[in-house]
């Protein structure tokens, strides 16, 4: 008598509540927009006007700031353009220089980049590996 009891009293307690859980779930239930799928070749026009606008905006200072450059009236400019022909000349003196060191900086270069090659192959195998693991779980 007291399984029945029990019985009855448990399968009425489920029944109310699944009622009351799926009446919650009914009422509550939001519907979710989904918004359209936009054309790509929009999203890329919209992406090259702007991209057009930026640009001509650049323009616009870039001039704005030659223009001023140009017809400053600032006594440094002339020392600043005294200072970027030295800079130059360094520059250019250096380039043409035929120095032992520049030898071993090449080796140097090449020795790191045969590490650099051998690092990405390691990697591209550790890559590899990763995946098959992931894969075959």
């Amino acid at each position: 008598m007291k399984f029945r009891l029990t019985t009855t009293i448990l399968i009425i307690v489920l029944s109310v509540g699944s009622i009351i859980i799926a009446t919650g779930f009914i009422s509550n239930s939001k519907y979710v927009d989904i918004p359209e799928i936009s054309n790509p070749y929009e999203n890329l026009l919209k992406y090259k006007n702007e991209l057009e606008k930026i640009n001509q905006y650049n323009q616009e200072i870039l001039k704005n700031l030659e223009y001023e450059i140009k017809n400053s009236d600032d006594v440094n400019i002339s020392q600043i353009n005294n200072e970027i022909d030295v800079i130059n000349r360094v520059i250019n003196e250096n380039k043409n220089s035929d120095d032992v060191n520049i030898s071993q900086i090449n080796n140097e270069i090449d020795v790191i980049n045969r590490v650099i090659n051998e690092n990405k192959l390691e990697l591209e195998q550790i890559i590899t590996r990763l995946s098959q693991i992931e894969s075959n779980p």
